[in-house]
C-alpha cells in the first residue's frame, strides 16, 4: 500500500520542488499540502497521514511546536521528515525521534531515502521505551526557556538588552561585538557559537563566520563581487556585512533573491 503522505512548507517553491521529487519514489501518495504549522495539524488530524515533511521554520508555530502540539492533544505522531536550510537543525530533530530530516534545496537521493527509513519504521514500531524517550527529549527541548536579553558590557557598566533589539554581531581577535540599538557592548561569549545557542534562531542567522545578523534588521541587500553579497544593516552607522558563499543560497531563500 502507497505510504500516505503530507507536505507542509511556508515556502510554496519549497512544497512544489519535494512534491515533484516525491512522485519519482514508489508508493508514497502525496494527499495533502499546508504552508504553516496550524494547517499542519489541521491536516494531520484530518487525514492521518503515515508519513509528514515537515518544514522547521515556519511563522507561527514552526516544526517542532506542532509535534509538541500534537502530543499535547495525544494525537498519534505519523513517522516525521524535518526540513531545513540549517544543519543546526538536525540534533533536535533526533531529539523528537524524527526519521530523518532533510537540508534545502533537496535532493532526489536523500528524498528517496528518508521515504524508505519511514517505509522500515512503520513496518516496525517503536517500543514503548523508545516512545517514552522521545517524548521525554521532546518536552525538556521544548520547555527550555529561550533567554529573552542579552548581557552586554559597554563603559564599565552592565546592560541588558532585549534581543528583538540587537541589529549584529561581530568577532574579531576572539572579543564579540553586539550592536543593538542606539548602543553597542561586548558579550561574556567566547565563541559566537556560544552566543548563537542563547538566540532565537528564528530570527538570528549566521551570514558569515565572524558575523551574525538579526534578519529583521536588514536594511538591504547590496550585490557585490562575483555573485556574493553584503548586508546593509539599519543601525546608526549603516554597517556593510558580508555575506558567506555558503550562506548565499540562505540568503536567496530568506529573501526571494
Amino acid at each position: 500500500m502507497p505510504i500516505s503522505t503530507i507536505i507542509v512548507d511556508d515556502e510554496e517553491l519549497a512544497r512544489e520542488e519535494l512534491g515533484f521529487l516525491l512522485k519519482s519514489v514508489a508508493d508514497v501518495d502525496v494527499v495533502a499540502q499546508g504552508a504553516n504549522g496550524v494547517e499542519a495539524i489541521q491536516l494531520i488530524r484530518e487525514h492521518n497521514p503515515e508519513l509528514v515533511f515537515l518544514d522547521v521554520q515556519m511563522p507561527g508555530l514552526d516544526g517542532f511546536a506542532v509535534i509538541k502540539k500534537l502530543v499535547d492533544k495525544k494525537h498519534p505522531l505519523p513517522q516525521i521528515v524535518f526540513a531545513t536550510a540549517f544543519d543546526q537543525y538536525a540534533v533536535r530533530a533526533f531529539e523528537v525521534n524524527a526519521v530523518d530530516y532533510l537540508l534545502k534545496p533537496f535532493d532526489k537521493k536523500r528524498v528517496a531515502q528518508s521515504v524508505e527509513k519511514a517505509r522500515q519504521k512503520l513496518s516496525a514500531p517503536p517500543s514503548s521505551s523508545e516512545r517514552l524517550e522521545s517524548l521525554i527529549n521532546l518536552l525538556e527541548q521544548q520547555q527550555k526557556p529561550q533567554q529573552q536579553k542579552i548581557l552586554l558590557r559597554s563603559a564599565g557598566r552592565l546592560i541588558l538588552v532585549d534581543q528583538k533589539d540587537i541589529c549584529f554581531a561581530t568577532i574579531e581577535e576572539g572579543v564579540i561585538t553586539v550592536v543593538a540599538g542606539n548602543m553597542e557592548g561586548h558579550s561574556n561569549c567566547r565563541t559566537l557559537e556560544e552566543l548563537i545557542d542563547s538566540l532565537d534562531p528564528n530570527v538570528f542567522w549566521r551570514a558569515h563566520r565572524s558575523h551574525v545578523v538579526n534578519i529583521n534588521r536588514i536594511k538591504e541587500v547590496l550585490p557585490w563581487f562575483k555573485s556574493s553579497y553584503q548586508l546593509r544593516m539599519d543601525d546608526r552607522k549603516q554597517t556593510e556585512l558580508p555575506v558567506s558563499r555558503a550562506q548565499t543560497k540562505r540568503l536567496r531563500e530568506l529573501f526571494g533573491l
